[in-house]
This record gives structure tokens, sequence and C-alpha cells, in this order.
């Protein structure tokens, strides 16, 4: 960056960043803990904007809060909320719909979850990911477990679990509680989210809704990125709590949007989402049996692509599929001495479909909706926590899935029993702010729909492709007391028949055995009661060790400093975001939305904001990203489309500078 580039921002902009003052935080607006927030609304009266979010108990795991601010501007989507956790990258889109990618690791081995249920997009590309579904506002807490270090939450974990939940409102008397907020930004950024809930001790009903739209952004140089945006969302939830241990509650919700990408040659016209649901909870039912959960679900997404509703093109295309997911759970909690188990079953069976008579290449022999893969699982599963000593404890879990697939075209059937399993030891040490944990986690997954279906992965996908078998050591540390935290999460793993995209052959899906490792640290100092500073640092590496080369699509190291400032109701903060160049790279490979195809160079990204607590129930935050109107793009980018000027071969720029704003109303 130039002297003449550093200085060269507006009188708007240098005094927004002397009024936002400059100094990074994020850490205190985490939850405590993610494993019991189904029971009541986690609240901080004085929120600070998140720009890191750090682990809540442990490293191996993290929570945090969804209905905090967050910088970069406020997220749209659930790929984009997960940036702010070390480890996490995406695959950018366009302006919103991004593919989330941890440790380097991408799609089916990442389980995103919403109240324990599972959405999936239909669009053989990923243009509609699963996180294209989920606005973060609309929950309450996030959590995440790295790793294969769970067996809970499903089959093929590899690089970790997501959970997206909402929390169970409680009243004690007849009353009304919620959340209403709204941003403001630039490129005609407006979000609109409403969250309400009526009740009182024997139960409730909350409605939550949002509305998000955005114009195309502008990178650094002043030109124009296709990606403009328009979504919204809308749940409802009915609960009956005849006591405070039980809670039986109906949910059901549905939302739309469309969205357009420099880099597909085809835009998002629906993303259509209808759900459904169930759940029953039972606590404290016996001295041993202590809880008993159900669940069941129903997701249906209808996802149209077309070039000519966003955009003008010569000879109009159009593709409209879509996917039905139901599934459901039951899981019980045994408690005695020393000793938890949980354990149960679950299931879940998912049909897709495309229509032929909205899809170009079946004009002229138009027979409506056609089948073309149809997946189920049954897994059962056990987690057991034993407090061998005060400070020590010992977790260990297996699952055992039977997997089937269904190709409709050829009438083919797959089977596979798919093995899980974890061990881990967690230790505090006596007397001191000290944790360290140590675990080895196996699982099988089986490939999924982009892998066996989609026309990227070839004609042969469905009988080559195996079976991906991850074993992976994860080990790390942390410091906890009032003025130092610290904390350290690393892995090493060997993957057997790794599922990769090489766009050079003719069938591009095929397994190769790789070598991955890398990990996440992070520090934060409170200097006294107004200061204080934290910083982040992530790394991945992997290697396919069947050709003795990079692995592709693998983020480069990133850092992120800062310094908080807090007086009073007003905080301020500022992020400082250094990502190395990636030179490790797989030309011509990667997956089935983006592949290597060159270097990548590193960058500094400079971001500030301040919030004001005007009442205790009003907060106001305002930010700038990008304050010094970089020019920069990520090393995982789709890279773009010829239709709007960008080749194959060019990357996609992020956003240049960027103002927002933010009213969060709590009552």
């Amino acid at each position: 960056m130039t002297t003449t580039q550093l200085f060269r921002i507006s009188p708007l902009t240098a005094a927004l960043v002397i009024a936002l003052a400059i100094p990074t935080s994020g850490w205190a607006a985490n939850a405590e803990h993610a494993k019991d927030t189904k029971d009541a609304h986690t609240s901080d009266d004085n929120e600070t904007v998140i720009t890191v979010t750090a682990p809540a108990t442990s490293p191996l795991e993290i929570a945090s809060l969804l209905k905090t601010p967050r910088q970069p501007v406020p997220a749209s989507d659930g790929s984009d909320y997960l940036k702010t956790i070390p480890g996490f990258s995406q695959i950018r889109n366009g302006g919103t719909n991004g593919d989330p990618v941890f440790r380097g690791m991408f799609g089916s081995r990442l389980r995103m979850l919403i109240d324990d249920s599972e959405i999936l997009g239909s669009c053989g590309g990923r243009m509609d990911a699963p996180s294209s579904y989920i606005s973060p506002e609309n929950y309450d807490v996030l959590s995440l477990v790295k790793g294969p270090q769970t067996v809970l939450w499903g089959p093929g974990n590899s690089a970790g679990t997501i959970r997206f939940e909402r929390t169970r409102p409680q009243f004690e008397h007849v009353g009304a509680q919620g959340n209403v907020s709204t941003v403001v930004g630039s490129n005609r950024r407006w979000d609109g989210n409403a969250d309400l809930s009526i009740g009182n001790e024997q139960g409730y009903i909350r409605l939550i809704g949002n509305k998000s739209r955005a114009n195309d952004y502008k990178d650094g140089d002043g030109n124009r990125v296709p990606s403009r945006w328009d979504k919204w969302n809308t749940d409802i939830a009915l609960g009956w709590t005849p006591d405070k241990n039980t809670l039986l509650e109906l949910n059901a919700g549905q939302g739309d949007g469309e969205a357009r990408y420099a880099t597909r040659m085809m835009d998002g016209a629906k993303f259509k989402r209808k759900s459904f649901g169930v759940r029953f909870e039972k606590s404290n039912i016996g001295e041993v049996f202590d809880k008993f959960e159900t669940n069941f679900y129903y997701n249906y997404t209808d996802h149209v692509m077309d070039n000519y509703s966003m955009r003008h093109s010569g000879m109009k295309m159009v593709s409209e599929p879509d996917r039905l997911t139901m599934g459901g759970r039951m899981m019980g909690t045994w408690i005695w001495e020393d000793f938890k188990l949980q354990g149960g079953a679950d299931m879940q069976t998912n049909t897709r479909r495309t229509n032929t008579n909205n899809t170009t290449k079946f004009k002229g022999n138009e027979h409506g909706w056609m089948k073309d893969a149809r997946f189920h699982d049954y897994g059962i599963f056990g987690e057991l926590t034993w407090d061998a000593t005060e400070q020590s404890k010992v977790i260990g879990g297996a699952r055992l899935d039977r997997a089937t697939v269904y190709k409709y075209a050829t009438q083919q059937e797959r089977k596979e029993i798919l093995p899980a399993g974890f061990i881990r030891v967690e230790h505090h040490l006596k007397n001191t702010p000290v944790m360290f944990y140590a675990g080895v986690g196996y699982t099988e997954r089986f490939p999924d729909y982009w892998e066996l279906f989609s026309g990227k992965a070839g004609t042969n996908a469905f009988t080559d492709i195996k079976a991906e078998k991850t074993t992976q050591l994860d080990i790390g540390a942390q410091y906890n007391d009032s003025q130092l935290k610290g904390w350290i999460s690393a892995y090493l793993g060997k993957v057997n028949d790794f599922i990769l995209f090489d766009y050079s052959n003719q069938n591009p899906a095929h397994n190769v055995n790789a070598t991955i490792m890398g990990g996440e640290t992070g520090i934060a100092y409170k200097f006294n009661d107004h200061w204080k500073t934290d910083a982040s640092l992530a790394y991945s590496w992997a290697q396919n060790t069947t050709s003795h080369r990079p692995l592709p699509q693998i983020p480069p190291l990133e850092a992120r400093f800062g310094l908080t400032w807090e007086h009073g109701d007003w905080t301020s903060s500022g992020l400082l975001r250094l990502v190395n160049s990636q030179h490790r790279v797989a030309i011509n490979e990667g997956n089935v939305v983006g592949k290597d195809f060159d270097s990548s160079k590193g960058f500094a990204i400079l971001s500030a904001n301040s919030a004001y607590q005007v009442t205790k129930n009003i907060q106001i935050s305002a930010g700038i990203d990008n304050i010094f109107d970089k020019t920069y793009s990520e090393h995982l980018n789709l890279a773009g489309n010829q239709d709007f000027g960008y080749p194959g071969d060019t990357v996609v720029n992020e956003p240049g500078r960027t103002y927002w704003a933010r009213v969060n109303v709590k009552f």
C-alpha cells in the first residue's frame, strides 16, 4: 500500500475513523457455553461488537451470541457470520450466500444444523449452500465442536459440527420479550429483524422475521461487482410448558429471496424454503434417567436459477431443482455418580428432483418433476463423560450409521455401514487457570449429492467414489484469568479416500489419500478497566500424499489484531486483519464449487466500529469496513463468469470501503 493510497480517504471517512476510535474486541460477547442454552435466553446488557469469536469453556468448542452486532458489516447469512471464528473462511458467491470452509475442509465435512435439524440446498453447484437459508439473527446461539470430537449430531462430521440454536423463552407471568434491530449501510444495504415472544408459565408463542437486501458492491478501485440480493424469512414457534421440566414445541417457517453473482453463469431467482418441526423435552425425570428429548423435522427448498431475470443474456437459460429433507432424533441422558451417558438414534431421508417444465435442457421433453437421487441414513450413537477426578474428565463416544443412496436414472443403489468414534481427555491443572485436552477421533463420511450426482463430478462418480475415512488427533490448551486469556487448538489428521475434483480429467471426482494439519490460537489481555487487546491466528496445511502435491482450496495464514476502549456506555474498537499470500496450490483442482487457478497475494484490512448503550435496552453501533478502500481478493475465490466480464481465471475482488450502522432494541 503506497503512502498515497494510505491517505486516500474522504473527509467523511476520516471523521468517522476518529469518532470510532480505531481500537478490536468481541470476546466479551461470547456466551458462556452453548450446551444448556435451550433452557434460557443468554443476554449481555452492554454488548460489544464482535470482531473475533473466541472459545468458551474449551478451545475445542466455540459459543457465540447471534444477536450481538459484529464486524465486518452484520451478516446476511450463516456463512458470512462464521467468518468471525478463527479457522473459518468462505468461497464467495456474490454479496451473499457464500459457502463456508473450516480448516480448508468444505461441504458435508462440516455439518450445519438449525435447531437440531438439517436443511440441504438443491443446486448441483451449491449456489444455494445450506448456509444460504440461515439468517443468523433468527437464532440466539451459535456453537461449534471442532473435528470428529462428538457423535451426537449425525455422521461424517470430519471438520466440525455447527449448530444454530434458538433458546427457550421463559415466563413467570403473562408478558412479552423480544428483540428488534435494523441495519443500514453502503450499497443501499438494509436489514430488518424482529423476534417477539408472548407467553406465561404455561407456554409461549414466538414470532421471528427478517428482511435483508443490498445492491451490487464496489471494490477498492470503484468497479461494480454484480452481487445484489433481496431475501426474507419468517418463523413461528408454539411452546407448551406445563412445568419447568417439560417442553412441547411446534414450529414452522418459510422464506425466499434472489441473488445475482459475478461468479456464475446464472443467478438465483428463487430460494424458497418451507420448514416444519416438532420437539419434546423432559428433564429431571429420575435419579439416574435424567432427560429425554426428541425432535422431528421437514425442510423443503425450491431453487430457481436463470440468466435473464437479474442480468442480460442472449440465450436464455433456466433450471429449477428442489430438495426435501426429513429426519428426526431421540436421545436420553443418564447420570449416576461420576458418569453421564447420552445415547439415542437418528435418521434422515432426502430426495432431490428437477422440474423439467422449467429447465432448459429438458425443453421439448417435459415430464414435470423428475427425481434423480434419494438418500437415507439411520444411526445409533452414545457418548459417555466420566469425571475421573476433580480436575480431569474423559469423554468418549461411538456411532454406527447405515447409509443408502438410490440413483433414479440408472436404478442403481449403494449401501454402506459407517462407523465413527472418539476419545478425549480434558484436564484442569490444580490451583491454576490452565486446562488442556487431547483427543483422537475417527469418522467415515458417505459421499454427498454434489460428489455423486453433480455434472461436475463426472459420469462414473456414483459407482467409483468411495467414502472418506478420517483419523484425527486434536490437542489444545487454555489459560483463563481475570486479566489474561489465551488458547490454542491444533490438529493432525490422515484422510484416506479424500474426495477431490480434478478438472483436467474427464471424470473430475476421484479419491486420494491426504494429510491435514494446522490450528488456531488467540490471546486477550485487559490492561485496565478501559483498555484491552486481543489477537488470533489461524493456519491450515494439507497435502495430497497420493500425488505428492498440496491439496487445493486451502486458505492462507490469517491473523487478527485489535485494541478496545470502553468507558461507561461507550465502546470503540478496531480490527486489523492480516492475510498471508498462498503459494501452496494445486492448479485446476478443487471441489464442486471452486478450484485453484492461481496463487494469491497477501493483504491487510483495517476496520473500526463504535457502540453506544443509549439505555439498558437500546444500543446503537456503527462501523467502517476496509477503511483505506483496499482492492483485494480472497484466496478461496470462485472466479468470474464471462457474462459479467470476468473470465474464469480472473479473481473477483472483495468489497471496498463500506459504512454501516445498526440499532438494536430489547424488551
